[in-house]
């Protein structure tokens, strides 16, 4: 009896050991991932009232796996259209009214939610949103790797008659995450002119 009292003593002793070693390894050694939701909102369009520039603007919540939590040295956006590419790397984050220019954001386990909005380069050629289907990939520099990760890919697509509304001024195309459906639906949004704000 002292016997199988010792043995069972000793497997529990071990069994404690391997959870303690797993959760320290959990909460201090593991790097984890970096993951992103799905983007409830998407916005294809001019970045600001009268500019002439397009940019994409997205919101999703970033979190990490690990207890540790992550650093982004940066995020961009490749965007495809059919046999067209074109890269937006000018990334400004934050929530309306307190954007920052991107350098560098920690997200914890817990995670976070911001709006995220990438520009084209100044000093590069527009990009026109025509009809066509269209795939954008984020993707994320992390502090201390080389590479980049993907963090999601998300088809949609613009119509004729919707391409043909957003040559007009200050006219975008939103693309709202239906959960039920588990697809997007778009929708066109355009800006009053500021004249037309003021009385008389």
């Amino acid at each position: 009896m002292t016997q199988e009292l010792y043995v069972v003593s000793l497997v529990v002793s071990c069994l404690a050991l391997l959870i303690s070693a797993a959760t320290a390894w959990l909460t201090l050694f593991s790097k984890g991932k970096l993951v992103m939701t799905q983007p409830t909102v998407v916005f294809f369009g001019p970045d600001g009232f009268g500019s002439q520039k397009n940019k994409v603007y997205l919101r999703t919540l970033l979190y990490s796996t690990a207890k540790k939590g992550q650093v982004i040295e940066s995020l961009h956006i490749a965007l495809r259209r059919n046999e067209s590419k074109q890269n937006f790397n000018i990334w400004v984050y934050g929530d309306k009214g307190d954007l920052k220019r991107g350098s560098g954001l920690f997200i914890p386990q817990e995670g976070v939610t911001y709006d995220h909005h990438f520009l084209l380069p100044e000093d590069g050629a527009n990009f026109l949103f025509l009809a066509g289907s269209y795939e954008f990939v984020v993707f994320a520099k992390m502090v201390g790797n080389a590479s980049l990760k993907q963090l999601s890919s998300v088809k949609l697509s613009i119509s004729e008659s919707q391409s043909k509304k957003l040559t007009e001024p200050n006219t975008g195309i939103y693309f709202d995450w239906g959960p039920d459906q588990q697809s997007y639906h778009s929708h066109i949004d355009t800006k009053p002119e500021i004249s037309n704000l003021c009385p008389n």
